[in-house]
Parts: C-alpha cells; structure tokens; sequence
C-alpha cells in the first residue's frame, strides 16, 4: 500500500500553496488587532484623526486579503483531498480486485463495501477540512502566542498554561476513542453487510416469510451501532464542555487581569484591546479541540481498516517468466490432480483428456467435486498434487490474463450487472461486437424473441443480478454471453437447469454446431451431457465411472441409476432420452 504520505507528496505543490495561502490569512488576522491598538492609542486616546482614514483602509485591505487567502485555502484543500481520496479509493479498489477466490470466500461483500466507501470518506475527510483545521490551529496558535508574547509575556502565561491543559485533555480523550472508533468501524461494516444480503436477497426473504426475522436481526446490529455512537456521545460531551467553557472565559480573565495592568502602567489601553483580541483567536482552536480530535481518530481508525486489506496478497497470481502461447487451441487435461481446501479433500486423483473441439461431460452428485473441476482449470485455486494443463501447458505456468480470457463460463448462479441486456451479453468483448453479432449470439442462446419482444430490446436496462427476468432468460443471456465471447473452451455448470426440455434442446444442438471449441459440461440432467464425447460421474471427489453415454447405460451403475431416476425407463436401442436424443 502506497502510504500517505506518497499520495500528499504527489500534490506536495498543491498542499504548498494551500498552506502559503493559509499563513497569509493567518498574518492577516494577526495584523487586524494591531491596528485596533493604534486607533485606541492613536486616534481614540491620542486624538490623531488624521491617522484614521488609513488605518480603516487597513481594516479594509485586511478584510479583503483575508477573504481572498481565505477562499484559496479552502478550496485548494478540498481539490486535493477530493482527488487523493479518489486515488486512494481506485488504488483499493484495484488491489481488492487482485485478491484471489479465496479471500472472497471469508470475507463479507458489506465489509468490503464499507471499507472502499465509508473508510475512504473518513481519510478524504482528514486530508481535506479537517486537516487543514489541524494544521491552521497550530499556525494560528503559534502565531497569536508570538503576538501575544510581544505584548506582555506575563499575560501571555495565562492562555499558554490553558491550551497546554487543554492539548492534554485533548490526547486524553483521543485515547479513549481510538478504541471506541475501531467498534464503530466493524459494526459498520456488519450492519452494511446485513442490509446488503437482505436487499440483495427479499425476494427469498418474503417467499419464506422472514420478514419480521430479518427486521429483528437489523435492528439488533442497528441498536449496537446506535449504543457505540451513543458512548462515542457521551464522551465528547464529558470533555467539550470544558473546551467550550475555557474559550469563553479566557477573553473574560485577560480582559480583568489586562485591566489591572493597564491601571499599572505596565500595558497601554490599545494593547489591552489587542491583547483581548488575541485571547479570542485563542479560544476557537480549543473549542475545536474536541471535534477535530474526534474526526482524527475516527481517520485514523480507517486507515488502519484499509491498511488490513492491502495485507492481504493474492494466493494465485503469474509465475515469474510465464509462458504465452500465440494461440490457444483448447485442448485440456487433468493429470493425477487432487485438491484440499481447509483441510478437506475435495478431489482425489482426477485424470481425463479433453482433445481441442471436443465436449467432456461431468455429473456427480452435489458435493461431488464438479464446480472444483472448474476452479482448478481457471485457476481460481491451484490443485494440491497432479497437473491441469492447457494445450499441454501447466496452467500455473500461463498468464491468468490468457488463460482466462481463453475460458467462456455459463454458472447457474447466473450474475448480470445493472445495465442494458446488449451490455451484458458483450461482457467477454465490449466495445468490439457489432450488433449483428450481439443478435447472433442472442439467437444462439435462444434469447433473441423474447428479448426483440421489449420495447427498448438490446438497450433495455436490466434491474441488478437480472431482476425483472425470468430465470430461464437470465440463463440464455448468460449463455449468450459465454457465446459472444468466442473463447476457443467454453464451460457450463449446471447452466441450463432453469431452461424447459424444448429449449435446452435447441440450446445442445447450437453447442454442438460450435466447432472448435473445446466444451466441458457439468450438469445434474442426463440431457445435458448425453451427446459428449465422453462422461464422467464423480462420487466423493474421484472418478467413478467414465464412457460415452451408450457405454454408461450399459454398464448399469450410478450413471444409469441416475438415467432411470429421470426418466422412468431404459432408452432402448439409440440410447435415445426425452428429447429425441
């Protein structure tokens, strides 16, 4: 992770002239009480009104320069934190994006959301008004001490003893809500995760009628992050009072104890009301004490959430002299593989050849290790022992960026983004389909009627994961998709188990016109896999039984329990199923 200090010193010119523009208003503000002094001392007790037009144009160029330094100091910051919190977000974002399955496996999508969002929002913030606050307090309070200090250095102790008490209160407090904010981060990020599952998921909520159940659990994350902003509360409410109460009094007590000393002759009537006027700039830093104290730590505490994340490497990623091939052909192997994941076998010595432009079936039962199958050849993991190859080459040793663009992938959890169905199905090429081609695969998928049926057909804005289609239309698109991509292997799992038998069979015949490409199909159906080249049933992660369908049938074991569970009857001679076959 790039520290922050490296996204400021990459505006470093910015951040100059914000804090060149802050100093001069800071000066400014300095230079106001001094003329208040001379117009007491000069024109008011001296009776000098020859010196008033020009010190009133002072009070006047004054105003206008502070105005002036003041705009370009506020929005320089805001410019440059909006842009570094923009880098820092896409940074984050990208870095996730490079994270391996398995990091997803044990992480929620609300955590991460509130990391890339509300974190990043908090460290913006920091860099931007609050940090500026920070460092104009501390410009501000040196510069009104020096002044102050010129004036009468025995005063000047008075304020100086109470911000040094104050600044101590201050580190006090942070402490204490350093802890406090680390909690408010984390039940953020688990209130975010709840109400994402549960919009994500309310179409499953109101088919079970989990309503209330659902509502309960919000409530009770809602109620503790309610309770931890409440402590957050009631611990700026212990210390602030005495911020505020110090930056009211202060002017009081250096007006009566200046009084006394301009009684003495040790100070002039104009230096009393300078010296006031600078007790007051003192008291707004301490009464933002408090506040910019709290905004620092909940930064802080940010910070150290996205820091976790950028600890995180990816357990998959290229070798050091990967290996690119001019062309991939699409032919597949599995050698001996076995995988472990968590200390569980899933696979166990899985060998099969899929020549290019030839179809494997797999069915199993679930649990059986079939979606691994697929891991392992996209490289979502690596197998534990045995190889997987790709055109005989070790896929660990090609580029994930070849071997997963040589890979078209139809899952039956189908996922479509919340954009238009044209969209969704050039997925695999944006930006270089024509719409001819767009249609083509829409019809090959058996997706172009219905689709040609809305008003707005390709340009027609689908509601997030497909809400608003059919399961069977959210699966042709996908399919359409897989199509549009050309990939020489193309991979379905389970993809047509919400399609009617008519046109999962006009669907297997379109699969099979595909020539060339290299075609594995996982799929609980007979009807799926009935036509590849060769099948093969896992049980318990190894290969049971293997063959062409008619030798399956054949050989009367899980394979053909499974045909006469779905079909009620032997084929006959053909072997043909349901669908003519």
């Amino acid at each position: 992770m790039k520290k922050l200090r490296c996204y400021v010193g990459h505006y470093w010119y910015g951040y100059l002239f914000a804090i060149f523009s802050m100093v001069t208003a800071i000066v400014l503000d300095m230079v106001y009480p001094r003329i208040t002094a001379k117009i007491v001392d000069d024109v008011i007790v001296g009776g000098n009104i020859g010196m008033l037009t020009g010190l009133l144009a002072g009070i006047v160029a004054v105003g206008i320069g502070r105005c002036i330094f003041g705009y370009c100091k506020e929005f320089s910051f805001d410019v440059l934190s909006s842009r570094i919190g923009s880098e820092i977000r896409k940074d984050l974002f990208r870095h996730i994006q490079t994270l391996s399955k398995n990091y997803f496996d044990d992480t929620n999508t609300g955590e991460l959301m509130a990391r890339v969002k509300d974190d990043v929002d908090k460290i913006w913030n920091a860099l931007g008004y609050v940090g500026m606050l920070t460092i104009e307090v501390v410009i501000h309070v040196s510069m009104v001490l020096y002044c102050m200090f010129h004036l009468n250095w025995r005063l000047t102790l008075v304020p100086l003893v109470t911000m040094a008490v104050c600044g101590t209160i201050a580190v006090i407090m942070e402490r204490k809500l350093d802890k406090l904010y680390e909690e408010i981060s984390e039940e953020n990020a688990v209130l975010t995760t709840v109400a994402e599952e549960n919009l994500s998921g309310v179409r499953t909520v109101k088919a079970f009628a989990r309503e209330k159940f659902e509502i309960e659990k919000f409530l009770s994350h809602n109620r503790r992050y309610y309770e931890l902003n409440i402590s957050q509360s009631k611990m700026l409410v212990r210390y602030y009072p005495f911020f505020q109460f110090v930056g009211k009094a202060l002017p009081v007590a250096m007006t009566i104890l200046g009084g006394v000393s301009v009684m003495n002759g040790n100070m002039s009537l104009g230096g009393l009301v300078a010296f006031v006027e600078y007790s007051r700039n003192c008291t707004w830093p301490m009464e933002m004490l408090g506040w910019l104290t709290n905004d620092l730590s909940s930064a802080v505490a940010s910070y150290r959430k996205i820091k976790k994340i950028y600890g995180e490497n990816a357990s998959i990623r290229d070798c050091e002299n990967p290996v690119v091939l001019d062309e991939i052909a699409g032919s597949i192997s599995f050698e001996h593989v076995s995988f472990s994941l968590d200390g569980k076998d899933i696979l166990r010595d899985i060998t099969f050849t899929v020549p290019a432009g030839k179809t494997i079936g797999i069915m199993g039962a679930t649990g059986s290790g079939k979606s691994s199958v697929v891991n392992l050849l996209q490289r979502f993991y690596d197998a534990t022992e045995g190889t997987v190859k790709l055109d005989g080459v070790d896929v660990r040793r090609l580029t994930l960026n070849q071997l997963r663009s040589s890979i078209s992938v139809v899952l039956q959890d189908v996922f479509l983004f919340s954009d238009t169905i044209g969209e969704n199905i050039t997925m695999g090429r944006r930006g270089m389909l024509a719409p001819e081609e767009i249609r083509e695969a829409a019809e090959s998928a058996r997706a172009k009627e219905f689709i040609e049926r809305m008003e707005q057909q390709y340009e027609t804005v689908i509601g997030e994961r497909g809400v608003g289609l059919s399961g069977g239309q959210k699966q042709r698109i996908s399919i359409a998709r897989a199509i549009a991509k050309h990939a020489p292997v193309l991979i379905l799992d389970d993809s047509t188990s919400a399609l009617d038998m008519e046109t999962e069979h006009e669907i297997q015949k379109t699969l099979k016109e595909l020539k060339g490409t290299t075609k594995m199909i996982i799929a609980h159906r007979i009807s799926a896999v009935c036509h590849a080249d060769e099948i093969i049933y896992l049980k318990d992660g190894r290969i049971a039984e293997r063959g062409t369908h008619r030798e399956l049938l054949a050989k009367k074991g899980m394979y053909y329990e499974t045909y006469m569970a779905q079909y009620g009857a032997f084929p006959g001679e053909g072997g043909k199923i349901a669908y003519g076959g």
